[in-house]
């Protein structure tokens, strides 16, 4: 699910909130879903008590999720709820931090970057659910069977325990991937689609998009001789994009679904994701 993260992107997590210190549930859910928008939702008061405690208390509630994420299929689930779509999930924490939300469904590591940065923001310890990251490409892809061979070795030599080592576990020093000096790319270029506002998997540092996908598909390419291109779009172009044919592949985190399975291919799982659910202290 949603891990460090430059001066930058701190900003950005920060969204410049202010809080309202609403706490309580919303009045009166608004009805439907909105697009991308979440302006409909109801305003909670601003009385400071929690009262969202594990997942059962999400029924009948007004859910804030990203437009096209996993966290958006499994809130259409919840008993009775309001599901609010938003463009972005800086939008969707904002608009918990102003009550027009009762909770926001996210990925649990990015989720934790929100709640190092919103001290008013906290994360239930019970699991929405649990589920698997893995790369998306095109129907038939030639590429699917290559990139496959590439996780396993890249699994084998212990570069994937480097990047999260370096990205999720905290371990001092780890540097994650580097490109070998030499490396050569005869094969020319691979486009990776991605929303590089998905921090540790990616993310800005400067001009630059860094973190887990992005050094794990670097190491992908390098070892398969491509040169990796990272294109930054929308979550839900991303799909779009690879079966036009304006991206070779998808890495943003990305969840293995019954859905996205009709449109894509996806590589063997190189990550477990988990759903959380942030909420008002």
């Amino acid at each position: 699910m949603k891990k460090l993260i430059s001066a930058a992107l701190a900003g950005v997590l920060a969204l410049s909130l202010a809080a309202c210190g609403s706490t309580t549930p919303a009045s009166e859910p608004a009805s439907g879903s909105t697009a991308a928008s979440g302006s409909s939702a109801a305003s909670a008061s601003t009385e400071s008590k929690q009262y969202i405690f594990s997942v059962d208390d999400l029924n009948g509630k007004s859910i804030g999720v990203q437009l096209g994420t996993t966290g958006d299929i499994y809130a259409q689930d919840i008993p009775d709820a309001t599901v609010e779509q938003f463009n972005k999930f800086n939008d969707a924490v904002l608009a918990l931090k102003q009550g027009k939300v009762d909770a926001v469904i996210i990925d649990n590591e990015p989720g934790k970057k929100f709640v190092e940065q919103n001290p008013d923001i906290t994360m239930l310890d019970e699991d929405f659910a649990v589920e698997d990251y893995a790369i998306a490409l095109n129907k038939g892809s030639e590429m699917t069977e290559q990139i496959n061979e590439a996780i396993a070795a890249i699994k084998e030599n212990g570069t994937l325990d480097a990047i999260l080592d370096k990205y999720i576990n905290g371990v001092e020093g780890a540097e994650g991937y580097v490109t070998p000096e030499g490396t050569e790319y005869p094969n020319g270029t691979l486009t990776m689609a991605t929303e590089a506002y998905f921090p540790p998997y990616e993310y800005y540092e400067g001009d630059e998009i860094v973190g887990i996908d992005a050094e794990f598909a670097k190491a992908i390419c390098d070892y398969l001789g491509y040169e990796l291109v990272i294109e930054d779009m929308a979550f839900d172009s991303i799909i779009p994009a690879i079966t036009s044919g304006k991206a070779d592949f998808g890495a943003a985190g990305m969840t293995v679904t019954e859905d996205r399975l009709v449109n894509v291919d996806f590589t063997d799982s190189y990550c477990t994701g988990i759903q959380s659910v942030l909420v008002l202290k």
